[in-house]
């Protein structure tokens, strides 16, 4: 099917379904982007009504469906770029394996934690790691990770402060940086209460609307409003006896802080057409990576609502001030990403570790966290080195004049299955210029509906022509 016929198709004709407990990950360039998949059949491609959109001017309009059931089978629908999947083949030395690509010419059947190429994008499909049933939350709940909260010198006394927190009901507002691990904080002082039994609730008050607030928050009875037929608690009754985290509590808006601080002072909540208000028992933490004090100082944030707050508030140091936890932070993302796409154990090169201590980490734990992933979802070997790190993280080592260069004599088999990928993107260079050909030839010369053909824009097609070394067709026959 090319592109032609497939843009013909309703989008009824891929149906969603229920969750299917796989996400895809996509790597572009820097980017990881993590997709939950339904049951059912999933499209890929540039094209907006695609069910997961991956913008690359290698991905075509419509290029890649993936069928999602008992089995994955990734169908390629006529790419320009085409869609490659492990041809799984073995070396002859005992032990090595070597994961070549091989062209999908309709359809193919992929395995969990293969690594998909789509035009130059690649891909893989993984497992969502179950998490505990007491866990709520407006957002989607993450995988399970390392132990975030960190055991170096700088948050030692983080941890005894939180360790103390646990054991009283009293409020907790976490301090730091965007992707220091707050949440994990609040999640570790949640568990480690006499309330890790009951619900926790992770809410983000950036996304606090009025209405969300009124129903969401609070429930509802039978009638309140149009389309309200039966009464519904609101999420702080279902977290009742548990905890409940405000992340980025700074956003709030006043009116929204006025709601708020009746419930931190009544520990009530009263619903939507409700004439008496109903007593909830939730421990309150906050977080936000906001300077609250100079909030307070302007009026942006209600004074008495920082103080029910703030019990007590425990600061998380950046992760450039915790650097004997990035190796142990780092190896145990490689190790969930490896169990998430069912893949033996990775290893960090020590360039790769070079790499990473280089960098300032601006993103903190969540930028790293982002960073193992994607190197793990690119890496063909069984070692992890500085190429399959995101280009900024790379480009922070030593300039490699300064650093021993690696022996001439070292191992091949172990570089051996990058050579793969090295001879892979060659590949995919002569397909993309054999396709370019061809359309050119098709059009008779003429770009603009050669570009049609191959479902990219004219001045994308240039661009390609010129990286390629391509020769453009002469005025005449365009």
């Amino acid at each position: 099917m090319n592109e032609g016929e497939r843009a013909k198709h309703d989008v009824n004709d891929y149906p969603r379904g229920e969750s299917s407990g796989y996400e895809l990950v996509v790597v572009s360039g820097d980017a990881l982007r993590v997709c939950a998949l339904p049951v059912g059949n999933v499209r890929l491609g540039r094209a907006e009504d695609n069910d997961v959109r991956i913008d690359h001017e290698s991905v075509s309009r419509w290029h890649a469906v993936l069928r999602v059931g008992d089995a994955l089978v990734i169908e390629d629908l006529g790419a320009a770029n085409g869609t490659f999947v492990p041809a799984r083949k073995r070396q002859i030395d005992p032990g090595q394996t070597r994961e070549l690509r091989r062209l999908v010419r309709e359809s193919a059947e992929v395995m969990v934690g293969d690594t998909l190429m789509l035009g130059a994008v690649s891909g893989a499909v993984r497992r969502v790691l179950p998490v505990p049933a007491t866990v709520v939350s407006l957002s989607p709940v993450a995988s399970p990770a390392p132990d975030v909260v960190g055991h170096g010198a700088a948050m030692l006394q983080v941890r005894a402060q939180a360790e103390l927190a646990a054991r009283a009901s009293i409020s907790v507002l976490v301090l730091g940086e965007t992707g220091v691990g707050k949440e994990v904080m609040a999640r570790t002082i949640h568990e480690r209460s006499p309330r890790a039994g009951h619900p926790f609730l992770a809410l983000n008050c950036s996304a606090f609307g009025e209405q969300l607030l009124e129903g969401e928050l609070f429930g509802y009875e039978r009638g309140a409003f149009t389309g309200a037929v039966e009464a519904r608690p609101g999420l702080f009754e279902a977290a009742d006896g548990g905890t409940v985290f405000l992340d980025e509590v700074g956003e709030l808006t006043p009116p929204t802080q006025a709601k708020l601080l009746r419930v931190l002072e009544a520990r009530t909540v009263m619903r939507l057409g409700g004439r008496k208000p109903r007593a909830i028992d939730v421990r309150f933490v906050a977080a936000t990576n906001r300077n609250l004090d100079a909030a307070v100082e302007s009026g942006a944030f209600r004074r008495d609502l920082f103080y029910r707050l703030n019990g007590l508030s425990l600061t998380i140091p950046p992760l450039r001030e915790r650097p004997t936890e990035l190796a142990p932070l780092a190896r145990g993302f490689v190790e969930l990403a490896c169990r998430e796409l069912d893949r033996p154990p990775l290893h960090l090169s020590d360039d790769a570790m070079a790499a990473l201590a280089a960098h300032a980490w601006p993103g903190n734990v969540r930028e790293l966290r982002n960073a193992m992933e994607r190197a793990v979802v690119l890496c063909l070997g069984e070692v992890i080195e500085p190429l399959h790190l995101p280009q900024v993280v790379a480009n922070a080592a030593a300039p490699a004049g300064l650093r021993p260069e690696p022996a001439l004599e070292a191992d091949s088999a172990e570089r051996e299955p990058e050579l793969d990928a090295d001879r892979y993107a060659a590949q995919l260079t002569e397909l993309e210029k054999a396709r370019i050909v061809s359309a050119l030839k098709q059009t008779g010369g003429n770009q603009t509906e050669a570009a049609k053909v191959l479902g990219m824009a004219r001045r994308t097609l240039i661009s390609r022509l010129e990286a390629l070394e391509l020769p453009r067709p002469r005025k005449g026959n365009r």
